[in-house]
């Protein structure tokens, strides 16, 4: 787990978020504070961060599972379960084809790449020489979902922002412990 400040860095949170941050928090406080201080949108790019990445990635597909999908994003999601269920090579590669034939604009796409960019290499698979994935790439993949789940009923994107996160500091609290 990154500490806090190389988390705030390269999620790229907003200075005042890391303001709040500044003081030595556990993760579960950061993410609380952020959140009490409205700071919703830097609350989900920290927790995606902060979790593990197929708790994470598991995370997304949890929140995308209770709206309504169109074939696409269904697809994604179905591809992301998948590699939470079986985090092998094969799954991860076929995540990354896809959000790379979606263009990573379609919530499917962003899902397909947080899987893909997991681990692994970012190269064709014929490519000898590996090009691995920077370690923060899945949490903005994961928190790029998360945004536009939430952000699907503009009215209540604060809400929704906020209901995720609480579900996603019952996995940081089990990742912390375990």
């Amino acid at each position: 787990m990154p500490s806090l400040a190389q988390a705030c860095a390269q999620m790229q949170l907003s200075d005042t978020a890391c303001a709040h941050l500044r003081t030595p928090l556990a993760p579960q406080a950061a993410v609380s504070a952020l959140l009490a201080h409205g700071h919703g949108d830097d609350a989900i790019k920290l927790l995606a961060r902060l979790l593990p990445k197929r708790y994470a990635v598991a995370w997304a597909c949890q929140c995308a599972r209770a709206e309504a999908l169109d074939d696409e994003d269904r697809a994604g999601a179905a591809l992301a379960e998948k590699w939470v269920r079986e985090p092998s090579e094969a799954h991860r590669r076929a995540a990354q084809a896809f959000a790379h034939a979606g263009g990573y604009v379609s919530l499917g796409a962003w899902l397909a790449a947080a899987v893909a960019w997991s681990g692994g290499s970012l190269a064709p698979p014929q490519q000898t020489t590996a090009v691995p994935p920077a370690e923060h790439l899945t949490a903005r993949a994961v928190a790029a979902a998360i945004t536009l789940l939430a952000a699907r009923e503009p009215a209540a994107m604060q809400a929704r922002r906020e209901s995720y996160a609480a579900h996603a500091l019952q996995l940081l609290a089990g990742a912390v412990a375990s």
